[in-house]
Parts: structure tokens; C-alpha cells; sequence
């Protein structure tokens, strides 16, 4: 073995080769992860690859892990510092709505929905997203079904905003001041009406 590939592999972990996975899916959807571009990418061999995994399929489970626990639970953790479960939900709502407007990599895992590991995923995250929202709308003292259906709606914004800001970007807003005016428009339309 020659030493340049003993160095790669100390210095490269599990974690590196699933964000090198994930930006690919980003640039260039599930068919983009592949071990020799992403090697290259990476400045190493696919020896460094097979020191971790043991196949494409590995790696692309490691990167769908990466992608749920930063996109779901990360955030979540990060938005249940905030005590006021109202004002938890108006965090959530202004973060996610600035990842729809950039982030790319869900909207590639949707074009794969179809391939079975990409569809649990999706699927574990869509119903951990609901029942977040539904739980901190259930504190706001909305019955569990209203929770619930209002958590749906506010998912499907969310996923909504996402495929617009790719398909039409003009349409959003491109100032802070109107974001946050739709974000608080969402936020207003999910909350229990006052008496």
C-alpha cells in the first residue's frame, strides 16, 4: 500500500465520505453518488472508500443518516432551546424557509423517492417534521387532530416553497423584510384563531 493512501485513510472519515456523498446528491441527484468521482472530489482513492464501506448502497445510507439528522433532528434539538413553544414554531418556520430557498439536496432525494432506502427516509423525516410541528401547535392548545392537520399544511409549505425557489425564484421574496413577512403570514395562518 502506497503511504499517500494510508495518510487519505487517517485522515478521512465515514462522516467525510457522506457530506462528499450529499453535496454530489445536491449537484447532480442520486445518480451523482459515486465512489470514484467522489474519491476524486475527496483527493483519495477508493481504497480510503472500501476502509468504510462496503458498497454505493452503504455509502448512500450513511449519507441519507447524515441528511435526517441535520435536517430533521439537528434542528429540531437547535429550536428546542427557545421556551415559548409559539416562539419555537416562528424560529422553525424563518430557518426552514431559508434552507427551501437554497438547499437542493431534498429536492433531489424527492426526484429519487422511487428507490426504497431514499422513500424510508423521506417518509421517517416527513412524519418527524408533522409530528414536531403538531406537538409544539398541540401546546398552543390546538385539539391533536387540528395539530395535526395544521402540521400537515405547514410541512407542505415548507415543501412547496422548496420546489419554487427552483422552478420560479423570482416569485419569492428577496429582501429579509419580505421573508419575514412571509414567514410570519405562515406562521399567523397556522396558529389558534384568538376569541
Amino acid at each position: 500500500m502506497a503511504q499517500g493512501d494510508a495518510t487519505a485513510k487517517t485522515r478521512l472519515s465515514a462522516d467525510d465520505w457522506a457530506q462528499a456523498a450529499l453535496d454530489a446528491l445536491a449537484e447532480g441527484g442520486l445518480a451523482a453518488v459515486a465512489v470514484e468521482p467522489i474519491a476524486k472530489r475527496l483527493g483519495t482513492t477508493k481504497g480510503s472508500f472500501y476502509w468504510h464501506f462496503k458498497d454505493r448502497a452503504a455509502l448512500v445510507e450513511a449519507a441519507l443518516a447524515r441528511w435526517e439528522q441535520r435536517s430533521t433532528d439537528d434542528v429540531i434539538a437547535e429550536i428546542a432551546i427557545e421556551t415559548d413553544p409559539a416562539e419555537r414554531l416562528h424560529r422553525l418556520f424563518a430557518q426552514v424557509i431559508d434552507y427551501a430557498a437554497t438547499g437542493r439536496i431534498e429536492l433531489a432525494l424527492l426526484a429519487s423517492a422511487d428507490q426504497a432506502s431514499v422513500a424510508a427516509t423521506l417518509r421517517r423525516v416527513a412524519d418527524r417534521r408533522i409530528e414536531y410541528v403538531a406537538e409544539l401547535l398541540g401546546e398552543l392548545g390546538l385539539t391533536a387532530g387540528q395539530a395535526r392537520t395544521r402540521a400537515v399544511v405547514a410541512v407542505s409549505i415548507y415543501h412547496g416553497f422548496n420546489q419554487l425557489a427552483r422552478v420560479s425564484p423570482d416569485a419569492l421574496p428577496s429582501t429579509e423584510a419580505e421573508r419575514r413577512m412571509l414567514v410570519d403570514s405562515a406562521f399567523e395562518s397556522l396558529l389558534p384563531k384568538q376569541r
